[in-house]
């Protein structure tokens, strides 16, 4: 008795669906952040640190883009390198796929701190 060979697009319709679904992963993975510029011994960093770090993650925003930390004093992170060292710290980058969206200099407090940064938000594509 003779077996008919089995069908093969089930198969090749799961390498398709596999193949979208990681490139999807994959543009996933290079999501927006909110880079933070520091130094040690920034008074202004400090106070960010007491009135807006807390809450930012647990926040619309913070999840939007989350925030990343970098010691301007240390080593330039190679990823951002499309992204001008700024001095002046704090200073807020938004970053999206290694591309400098926006950038707030300074901390304004703690209500023109969210006013700013949903306008930053607002330039996201």
């Amino acid at each position: 008795m003779k077996t008919k060979p089995k069908s093969t697009t089930g198969l090749a319709a799961a390498f398709v669906l596999a193949a979208v679904v990681g490139l999807s992963l994959a543009g996933a993975a290079r999501a927006a952040e909110l880079v933070i510029l520091q130094q040690p011994g920034c008074v202004w960093c400090a106070r960010w640190d007491r009135e807006i770090a807390p809450a930012y993650p647990k926040t619309p925003e913070g999840k939007r883009a989350p925030l990343r930390r970098v010691d301007v004093t240390k080593a330039w992170p190679q990823d951002l390198a499309g992204v001008t060292l700024e001095r002046l710290t704090p200073t807020f980058v938004l970053v999206e796929d290694g591309v400098e969206i926006a950038r707030l200099r300074g901390y304004p407090g703690d209500e023109f701190f969210w006013f700013l940064l949903d306008e930053m938000l607002a330039k996201l594509p």
